[in-house]
C-alpha cells in the first residue's frame, strides 16, 4: 500500500483551453477535473490546484504528428511547461498525446451524450486530459 497519498495531474494544453485531469491518491484512476481558458492567468490557476490537489508529479500531453515527430503546438507545449516548471518545483513530464481527442469523442458516444454536448470543446479537452492521464497511469503498472 502507497502511504503517499499525493496525485498526479494531466495537462491537455491548447491554445485556446486547457483540459486538467487528476488520480486519486493511490495513483490507480484518473479523472477530468476541468477546464481553464488560456491566458495570462492560466499558470497561476494551475498551480493553486497543484496546491489544492496535492499534486507530486505532472504529465503535458505532447501533440506529436502522426509520424511521432514533434508538431508547430510541440513548440507552444514547451514554453507553457518552461513556464510552469518556473513556477512550481514539480517534474513535469511530457507524454504522446496522440488520438486523445479522437477517444475522447468516442468516450462521450459511449457514454450516450448528444450531440450537442459533445460538441462543447471545453468537456472534450477535460476529457482528454483525463484519458491521457489514464493511459499513463496504466503504464505505470506495466
Amino acid at each position: 500500500m502507497n502511504s503517499d497519498l499525493s496525485r498526479i495531474m494531466a495537462i491537455d494544453f491548447g491554445s485556446h483551453r486547457i483540459g486538467l485531469a487528476v488520480s486519486d491518491p493511490m495513483k490507480i484512476i484518473g479523472q477530468g477535473l476541468k477546464t481553464i481558458v488560456t491566458n495570462e492567468k492560466s499558470i497561476d490557476e494551475i498551480v493553486s490546484l497543484i496546491s489544492e490537489y496535492s499534486v507530486s508529479e505532472i504529465i503535458v500531453g505532447n501533440p506529436l504528428l502522426l509520424s511521432g515527430k514533434e508538431s508547430a503546438t510541440s513548440e507552444d507545449v514547451a514554453h507553457f511547461v518552461k513556464k510552469l516548471s518556473e513556477k512550481t518545483n514539480i517534474n513535469i513530464v511530457l507524454v504522446d498525446e496522440r488520438f486523445t481527442s479522437v477517444l475522447a469523442h468516442k468516450a462521450m458516444i459511449d457514454m450516450g451524450m448528444n450531440k450537442k454536448k459533445r460538441q462543447n470543446k471545453a468537456k472534450v479537452d477535460e476529457i482528454a486530459s483525463a484519458i491521457l492521464l489514464q493511459g499513463y497511469l496504466d503504464s505505470r503498472k506495466r
